[in-house]
């Protein structure tokens, strides 16, 4: 758990081993009035102005307690201020955009995902993606698992109804936390990569993905780069 305080964070900076990533969750409703005060000394202006946009206090708070999380996190393994920290992005692999993973120096590697009253960070030596979502309405399930790979939506729909929204929630985040480690994120749509809805998630090859824990109403999961494998060039499980 991270604990944001009024002058920042005290506490360990992350750290791995042989491809583990190190794993922080933050309640951003519980760190919503500290990351208030902190937001204008250790944000940065895109930051700042993303965190206006946002309608709603809730989500104004969450995305500032989480954004925060992250570069207290990434200032401590640096040995630097967190305002210092520099964010940039990689190229896409799928269209070379400058929106694939985002990276910063010092040799961490890095992935953030926040929904209402919870975020999850993700930090390790090689690519790593993460994802944490509540569990969604039935109609939700519905609505959208047409769009998962074919062996997915027919897992979902062998379940009976009260199952499927954790069983959805659990093959949304697998693959989502997937897709960020790999850089390319939702718009190669949600067919890409047989993940599984079941209660043990299914691995693209070269990546490991975790279910992790997370608060009741929640789900999570983590994807790492298995070190020294890169991912198979030409392979395709959407068949």
């Amino acid at each position: 758990m991270f604990t944001l305080t009024e002058d920042g964070y005290r506490g360990p900076a992350p750290s791995w081993s042989s491809g583990d990533p190190s794993l922080w969750l933050v309640d951003t409703e519980r760190a919503a009035e500290a990351a208030r005060l902190l937001a204008p000394r250790i944000l940065d202006a895109s930051e700042l102005a993303r965190m206006e946009k946002l309608a709603f206090p809730a989500d104004r708070a969450c995305y500032t307690a989480a954004h925060l999380a992250l570069r207290l996190l990434l200032g401590a393994h640096q040995g630097v201020a967190p305002e210092a920290v520099r964010l940039t992005r990689q190229r896409c692999p799928s269209c070379d955009g400058p929106h694939g993973r985002p990276a910063t120096g010092g040799g961490a590697h890095f992935s953030l995902s926040h929904t209402r009253g919870v975020a999850l960070l993700a930090f390790a030596g090689v690519p790593v993606g993460v994802d944490v979502e509540r569990v969604p309405e039935a109609r939700v399930v519905t609505e959208v698992a047409g769009q998962l790979h074919p062996a997915e939506a027919a897992e979902l729909a062998e379940l009976p109804q009260e199952e499927r929204p954790a069983a959805f929630t659990r093959v949304w985040t697998r693959k989502e936390a997937y897709l960020k480690g790999e850089g390319t994120g939702l718009a190669g749509g949600l067919h890409r990569e047989h993940v599984g809805t079941g209660p043990r998630p299914l691995s693209p090859p070269g990546w490991a993905v975790t279910d992790v824990a997370a608060p009741a109403g929640y789900v999570a999961a983590v994807a790492v780069q298995a070190a020294g494998r890169p991912p198979a060039e030409g392979h395709d499980r959407r068949k």
